[in-house]
């Protein structure tokens, strides 16, 4: 049995089966559902749940993570008396970042003797999740602390994040077009396609003109990044808000192509990044050789 502890965010998007099978402990983020407040819970059932009560016209806010919350669960770890990796989004994406780093540095000082790795990952929802389960096969195999940071960081900018989104309100609600885009946008039915790049920011790399031809964006940026590698064993997380079929035809179009990839899970997105993107986003995840949003 490993003398550490791998650890996440409930924004790593892995459903709760995984993350109980495996026993990996995560912090919940919080979030209201028309001013309820919600806890992120990972379960299939909660996040259906919640898309389709935005669909009905539910209004979501979510929430940082104080650092109190951080170092409370930091030291719960701790005191277990192993070390801790953890995994959570990128600094960029995420508004709790900093908060987390905060805690680290008060853990740091009351545990001297002990250590904590938290990564920059550069990752958000089912990337973070890829990043995740990869390490803690390592761990789960007998990998050395230093083996399996040494792989998370050397690894991390290579895993691929493709989205879309079916509706611009909910970006224009979070500020990340503007009201006249978002309106120009749903007028001229633009899907967006957006790529996280070495930096960890959400980008806008395409505008296309419908569902269809977003998908099909999508789906040819990852075989233009299985052409460039050994694709056989490849694992890819998709994660989709109510848009299940959607998931299906990126899954099926990825094995026509290329038959011998691994495994390709498909699960539900989770409730914060789907508070900000809205029903319909499809996101996947996958190891390449490097990030390109071609």
């Amino acid at each position: 049995m490993a003398d550490y502890i791998i650890a996440t965010s409930s924004t790593s998007d892995l459903p709760r089966t995984w993350l109980d099978e495996h026993h990996i402990p995560f912090i919940a983020y919080h979030y209201t559902v028309n001013d309820e407040p919600q806890e992120d819970d990972c379960r299939e059932e909660s996040r259906a749940a919640v898309y389709a009560g935005m669909r009905g016209g539910d209004l979501l806010k979510t929430s940082m993570i104080n650092e109190y919350a951080y170092y409370d669960f930091f030291k719960s770890l701790l005191d277990t008396g192993k070390d801790v990796i953890f995994l959570d989004m990128s600094e960029k994406m995420s508004a709790s970042f900093r908060n987390c780093k905060m805690a680290c540095e008060m853990i740091e000082k009351e545990y001297p003797d002990r250590k904590l790795y938290f990564m920059d990952t550069r990752c958000i929802s089912g990337g973070l999740g890829l990043l995740v389960m990869d390490m803690v096969r390592m761990m789960e195999a007998g990998r050395s602390w230093d083996e399996v940071i040494a792989w998370g960081e050397e690894n991390k900018l290579k895993i691929a994040h493709r989205f879309t989104v079916d509706d611009l309100k909910y970006l224009k609600m979070g500020g990340r077009v503007s009201n006249a885009s978002a309106l120009v946008g749903s007028l001229l039915s633009i899907k967006p396609v957006l790529y996280v790049p070495d930096g960890g920011t959400l980008d806008v790399v395409k505008k296309a003109r419908g569902r269809k031809a977003a998908l099909e964006s999508i789906r040819d940026g990852i075989l233009h990044d299985l052409s460039k590698v050994d694709a056989a064993g490849t694992e890819f997380n998709i994660l989709h808000a109510d848009c299940l079929r959607d998931a299906e035809y990126i899954r099926d179009e990825v094995k026509k192509a290329y038959p011998q990839v691994g495994e390709i899970h498909i699960s539900s997105l989770g409730v914060v990044i789907g508070a900000h993107c809205g029903p319909g986003l499809l996101a996947v995840f996958y190891l390449c050789g490097g990030r390109s949003p071609d």
